[in-house]
């Protein structure tokens, strides 16, 4: 069976719009295993190249859903030395396109939301978009928003990423009072509008062990956190912390908080991924729409030979259409 192309838009329901990813990785097969769950809750909407789709289809001997199907074939990828699990420049531009495309289809009316697969920041900046760092904030600058937050979460806890990617040694010097309260304040509102809260409760890690130990270990506590955390609570109320990563995060899968604030990328990743990697969602908070995709990478080890868990990307997927049709908590 063939995909259609491009058919006769229609808007009797939510249309899911998909992104490809990178070519090369995991990103068409966790696509093409989640399509026949997905196509019967809403309109999905590929945004890749046709050929490579197909080539895991045949791969996969698989089939399509008949209906609530499209593809946007962007035909950015050439067939010559085309390998999965072998990422190259080309592939890592398409990925960058396909994104692209996706916020334009949006600003079009022809998609409700995003959902996007795995690239490789690396074949993107080997492609010459040399600041490119990431989905997040891709879509942000090709969107117009102007404060976004990273909010990673499964089924048992939900984070809020103070900062993303940037080096280890450059996080202390990162953290300041303007941007932690910009944080705790735009989190509180993502509970209340994508999530249901009416009154979340929110605790805020320490950045140094045993956060700090009242000014032993570090100063960083003491002198920002604390005093963020104290003007707020005479706005907001169930702001806590700063607690130590591990006595937040367990009080946190206790269901003592709603959400944790992380101070750092792995400070949020290796809990998440430890206790329940399959349902694993990113979500974008701060866009003019909903975001989401799977909380996992590329892996072009195992990219084409059938073995990727499809699991997360459907996490990503459900979350959205949740959050469109807002009963998601």
């Amino acid at each position: 069976m063939s995909l259609r192309k491009n058919p006769t838009l229609k808007f009797s329901k939510i249309r899911l719009g998909i992104t490809m990813g990178d070519p090369a990785g995991v990103g068409p097969e966790i696509i093409l295993k989640s399509l026949p769950i997905l196509c019967r809750k809403a309109h999905v909407v590929v945004v890749g190249d046709y050929w490579v789709f197909e080539k895991m289809v045949k791969k996969l001997k698989s089939t399509l859903p008949r209906n609530n199907l499209e593809f946007n074939d962007l035909s950015k990828v050439k067939k010559e030395g085309f390998v999965f699990g072998n990422s190259r420049p080309q592939d890592g531009e398409a990925s960058f396109h396909y994104l692209k495309h996706a916020v334009e289809l949006w600003k079009n009316n022809q998609i409700h939301a995003i959902v996007t697969a795995p690239l490789s920041k690396e074949s993107v900046r080997s492609a010459g978009f040399h600041n490119f760092t990431g989905h997040t904030e891709c879509l942000a600058e090709s969107s117009g928003a102007k404060q976004v937050l990273m909010m990673l979460l499964n089924k048992h806890l939900k984070f809020s990423l103070l900062t993303r990617h940037i080096r280890l040694n450059s996080v202390a010097s990162a953290i300041n009072k303007e941007e932690l309260e910009s944080n705790i304040i735009l989190t509180l509102k993502a509970l209340r509008e994508r999530f249901g809260y009416k009154a979340p409760r929110l605790v805020v890690l320490g950045l140094n062990p045993h956060a700090s130990d009242n000014g032993i270990i570090g100063e960083e506590e003491n002198k920002i956190i604390k005093p963020v955390i104290n003007k707020l609570n005479k706005i907001f109320k169930n702001i806590y912390g700063p607690l130590p990563a591990d006595v937040g995060i367990r009080a946190a899968f206790d269901k003592k908080f709603d959400v944790v604030v992380a101070l750092y990328h792995d400070q949020a990743l290796i809990p998440l991924k430890l206790t329940s990697f399959d349902s694993g969602v990113n979500f974008t908070y701060g866009l003019p729409f909903v975001r989401t995709s799977p909380l996992h990478g590329t892996a072009f080890d195992i990219a084409g030979k059938g073995m990727a868990n499809h699991a997360s990307f459907l996490a990503a997927a459900d979350t959205a259409l949740k959050m469109l049709t807002r009963n998601a908590k």
